[in-house]
This record gives structure tokens, sequence and C-alpha cells, in this order.
């Protein structure tokens, strides 16, 4: 018994050495990093996208660090998909009209004429009337990861010169979205495509005569309502549809536990901006001392929204996906128009 007991004393005085030599010490693993980039100003950017990416940053615990950048930063923001794909950035929070997406969804996103009346209504297209699968199928051919989408302001008019008329519109030069431009060049609009950053500046040059981009919070939040003198009440779409999209081989490296927690960051923003665009609207119509509200009466503007039957036929044209999701926009206006006030106005 004593012997066996030495033998193995002495053995575990000899092993003990060696042991501590070469410990076996947990390092911790390098975070995941993206680059990503918005198409908001960096005013306008600290609402919309910063908290998610901050939300995400925190949780995270170390396993993942995104660096947010802002409108034109690393690209221009039309540029913004091919940098998708190639890599050059990781993720986008952006619309896919203005970022230019080689898809059949590109006018579809931002402000499509009355397809929407009310921020809701984006979530409840995607989520319950199909929108959401037939993005994430269109883009999966495109080696990009469609996220989610969500809705945001509606598409007003801030201006240097009152609108009172349909055809006030005619001459105006406004800043504005692709889709948007084109359907507003029949009444006289003409479109100008600069960067973001810089449409402020075109307005106190004389370059511009406004904005048929956003909504008055997104005017009062960048600086738009410093340099424009009137708000026009009547919009040419009540919600802007964005969305989130990640590089798809960067997305399938993530872990399961992390694409969890990206789609709980964007989930949590889309609450947020609910609440931060629906209060704002509300509150700068009515408490704002910036913007002198004007309105065209409705029976003049229904002129406005009867152009975009017409426009709605003639994109519902230009192809299968394109039909789809005319006849999406249909259905679900049909519904809201029977149901009446609160869903209509």
């Amino acid at each position: 018994m004593t012997t066996t007991r030495r033998k193995f004393l002495h053995g575990a005085a000899l092993a003990a050495p060696a042991a501590l030599a070469a410990p076996s010490i947990a390092r911790a693993q390098e975070p995941i990093r993206w680059r990503f980039q918005t198409y908001a100003g960096a005013a306008l950017g600290e609402e919309v996208t910063k908290p998610i990416i901050d939300y995400i940053n925190a949780a995270s615990n170390g396993e993942m660090e995104i660096e947010l950048f802002y409108a034109d930063q690393i690209v221009p923001t039309g540029e913004l998909f091919q940098a998708l794909q190639r890599g050059t950035i990781d993720g986008v929070h952006s619309d896919d009209d203005s970022m230019a997406s080689p898809t059949p969804l590109r006018q579809f996103g931002g402000y499509f004429p009355f397809a929407t009346k009310h921020i809701l209504d984006v979530p409840v297209l995607f989520n319950q009337y199909g929108l959401a699968e037939i993005w994430d199928e269109e883009y999966s051919k495109v080696g990009v990861k469609w996220l989610s989408a969500a809705g945001q302001d509606p598409c007003n008019f801030n201006t240097t010169r009152e609108i009172t008329s349909v055809g006030d519109l005619d001459g105006l030069r406004l800043y504005t979205f692709p889709t948007a431009g084109r359907f507003l060049s029949q009444f006289g609009v003409v479109p100008v495509n600069i960067p973001y950053e810089d449409a402020e500046v075109a307005v106190q040059t004389g370059e511009l005569d406004g904005m048929a981009w956003s909504g008055i919070t997104e005017d009062y939040t960048v600086g738009w309502a410093d340099v424009t003198d009137y708000f026009l009440t009547n919009n040419i779409s009540g919600a802007w549809i964005g969305s989130f999209f990640v590089n798809q081989e960067r997305w399938e490296e993530l872990p399961d536990h992390l694409k969890q927690l990206v789609m709980a960051g964007i989930e949590a923003g889309h609450t947020y901006r609910n609440q931060w665009y629906w209060g704002g609207e509300a509150r700068l119509r009515a408490r704002g001392d910036k913007l002198e509200l004007r309105s065209v009466p409705a029976a003049e503007w229904a002129e406005v929204e009867n152009a975009a039957k017409e426009f709605w036929e003639e994109v519902a044209q230009e192809g299968e996906v394109h039909q789809k999701v005319v006849s999406i926009f249909r259905e679900y206006n049909d519904v809201i128009n029977q149901a009446g006030p609160p869903y209509t106005f």
C-alpha cells in the first residue's frame, strides 16, 4: 500500500512541470466584423439605422462588431447593391429604388405611387400578403440575402414655392426617388438626382425648388425645413418601403444565434421607427414652426391618384413579377378601401 502510494506521488510530481509548461488556455475568438452602409445621412441615420447597429453590437457580447457608414460614405447610394454583391460592404439599409437594385422589385421599393396609406401598411403587405416571399426569392437569385422590410414616412413635398393646385407642380425641380420622379414627370416635375447630403445646399443655390423625398419628420431632422418654406400635406405615397440586406456569403458564415440576434435588432428597429415617424408627422404638422402647411383640394388631387392607377397598369405589363406585386397592391387597397377609416383617409 505504502509503496504504491509513493510511486503515485512520485509520478505526479514528475508530471506536474510538463502540465504547467503547456497549459490549455482558452483564447477569445476574434469578433466577426461587418461594414454596413445606410441610405440615410448622419442626422437621419441616428434614428433610422444606428439604433439597430448599436443593439446588435451591444448584445453580441463581443462576438460581432458592425461599423456603420452613412449615405455615400463608402460608395454612392446608387452603387450600394453592386458593392453589396462584391463584398465591399457587408450590409445595407436602403430602398430597392435608390440603390439601383437589378431586380424587378427596384421600382416597388421607396415610394411606389399610392401603394400605401400608412406606415403599418408595409409590414402587413410583407407578412400577410406575400411580399416577403417575393423579395426573398428575387434577391436569392442575385446573391444577396434580403432580411426584412418596414415602412417609414410618407412622400410629401417641401418646397420654396407654394403648391395649392396640381398645376403648381409644373416646372418644379425636385430631389426625389427614381420611380417617384418618373411618375411625377407627367405633371411637369423635373426630377434631379444628386447625393443625399447635397440636397440642402442645392436648394440654397437655386438648383432645387425642394424635395419630394420624405415626410415632415425628416424635413426637420436633416435641416431641409431650414431651407424650404412650405409643406404640402398631400402625398404620393403613404409610407416608404425600405429593407435590410446582407451579402449572401457573409450571412451564411454567421452562426445561428448571431443570425437571430441580427433579426431581433432589425425588428426592434422597425418598432422604434413606427412610433418615431407616426408621432413626428403629427407633432410637427401641428406644432412645427418652420414650414407653412399647404394643401391641394382632395377633388383636384384625385387627378394625381387616378394617374397612379394608369401607372400601376403600365408597370404591371413589364413582367411576371411586376404583375404579381401590382396585383397584391390592388388586393390590399381593395380591402382597406372597403374597411374605411382609419385604414383610409
